[in-house]
């Protein structure tokens, strides 16, 4: 493999970040945030959550909301009105085994 940089390597993680959340916002929004949960243990919300983490660490304060609206390009409740359904006994039991599995991993 081709011995990459800092600077090159953050820019290209940073597009692959930019095609992520483009592919998450606009190329599948009905892929319901439960469902990213339950089959990967992450979904857009972790997202937002793991921007406003980094933001903090480059000393920006960055409450919960500030974070998603900077993830989703909307208020959160916004996105969730557009784009989210509400989830069933199924989604909410398989969330809640899911849950378990994956607290502490990150």
């Amino acid at each position: 493999m081709t011995e990459i940089d800092d600077q090159t390597r953050t820019e290209i993680e940073a597009a692959a970040f930019r095609r992520l959340r483009k592919h998450l916002l606009e190329d599948r929004p009905d892929a319901q945030n439960i469902d990213l949960m339950n089959l990967a243990g992450f979904c857009r919300n972790c997202l937002s959550r793991w921007y406003g983490e980094a933001a903090a660490e480059q000393g920006i304060d960055m409450s919960k909301d500030d974070a998603r609206e900077a993830f989703y390009g909307m208020p959160y409740d916004q996105w969730k009105t557009c784009h989210q359904t509400e989830a069933t006994p199924e989604q909410q039991a398989a969330f809640t085994r899911s849950f378990a599995e994956n607290v502490g991993k990150e």
